[in-house]
């Protein structure tokens, strides 16, 4: 009589760890069918204030020829209002997450209009010089606005080589902006008038970086030769 035969176990073990493999990529193709959640990114926002951190004003205020990581702009800015009661204003700008930059911002924010029976004489010490975008703006903000006089010192030049920067900045001239290059006395002057101090110590004396005056000779060279 003939016995009979049974499956051998390994080859019912191995049915069974096929099924399971199956049934494993069933349920990942599921899951990679459902809508992933996208991650939530910080809101569009200006930062404002009167003082900014001093770590910023040393690292983005820094005059060096080659900027990287520096992709922020803060501008401190005075606005000298002269009319029947004359006042000034003082603040600083960055453009965090922003959907504008700091030199737009301010028009929009800062000071949207300029009342005709006033005079208003500002000054901005930016990080860097304005972008073309930034520079057409502020150019058409000075044409509307006859009462308006700004002046901007800037601690870099932004994309100097590039030509349509180099048209945006004369254009910037020619609409009555008086633009500069910051000398160690204006860092020295933001440092004391636009940057945090420890409470309760003594304010801390500026420490002008290594290079300082020789940078601040380069760039302002550099804007003579755009300006000229």
């Amino acid at each position: 009589m003939a016995e009979k035969q049974e499956q051998p176990q390994a080859s019912q073990n191995g049915e069974k760890a096929e099924n399971a493999e199956n049934a494993e990529n069933a349920e990942n193709a599921e899951e990679a069918e459902k809508p992933q959640e996208l991650e939530e990114l910080p809101p569009f926002e200006i930062v404002t204030g009167e003082r900014l951190p001093a770590f910023f004003f040393k690292f983005q205020f820094k005059n060096v020829e080659y900027s990287s990581g520096r992709n922020k702009t803060f501008l401190c800015y005075i606005i000298e209002i002269q009319g029947k009661e004359s006042k000034t204003l003082r603040g600083y700008l960055e453009d965090e997450h922003a959907a504008a930059h700091a030199e737009d911002a301010f028009f929009n924010t800062i000071l949207p209009t300029c009342e005709s029976g006033l005079r208003y004489n500002v000054t901005w010490y930016v990080s860097s010089s304005p972008c073309v975008g930034c520079a057409e703006q502020i150019t058409k903000a000075l044409k509307k606005n006859k009462n308006l006089k700004l002046s901007i010192v800037v601690g870099r030049l932004f994309m100097w080589e590039e030509p349509d920067i180099q048209a945006a900045l004369k254009k910037l001239k020619a609409a009555g902006c008086k633009m500069r290059i910051m000398k160690p006395q204006d860092f020295e002057y933001v440092w004391k008038n636009f940057v945090e101090q420890e409470e309760g110590e003594e304010p801390k004396a500026f420490t002008p970086w290594e290079d300082i005056q020789e940078n601040f000779l380069y760039y302002e060279e550099k804007l003579a030769e755009v300006l000229h």
